[in-house]
């Protein structure tokens, strides 16, 4: 993959909304994440599915429905502050 796309799985494990690569593959598998890309959204069956800048990410996590545009890919799962970097909030409440 290039710096302008990255797998989903390792896409939500850099950004640190699972824990380990495989918690993000089954949260992929399990139908749980809806992909906004070029204004169409679809849901994700497959962790090989790419993800670019400028897509939104939607899912349920702790009982919270969280929605992020993804900002950049990263090189790496660093710190928090890093991984905060990787994407920006998307107001949920309409």
């Amino acid at each position: 993959m290039s710096l302008e796309s990255c797998r989903i799985d390792v896409w939500l494990w850099r950004a640190r909304f699972a824990k380990t690569r495989s918690l993000a593959a089954a949260m992929v598998e399990k139908g749980a994440i809806r992909l906004t890309h070029n204004g169409a959204q679809t849901r994700l069956d497959k962790p090989s599915r790419s993800v670019h800048p400028g897509d939104e990410v939607m899912f349920a996590q702790g009982g919270r429905l969280i929605a992020v545009r993804v900002v950049q890919m990263g090189e790496r799962r660093g710190p928090a502050e890093e991984a905060r970097a990787l994407y920006e909030p998307l107001d949920t409440a309409n």
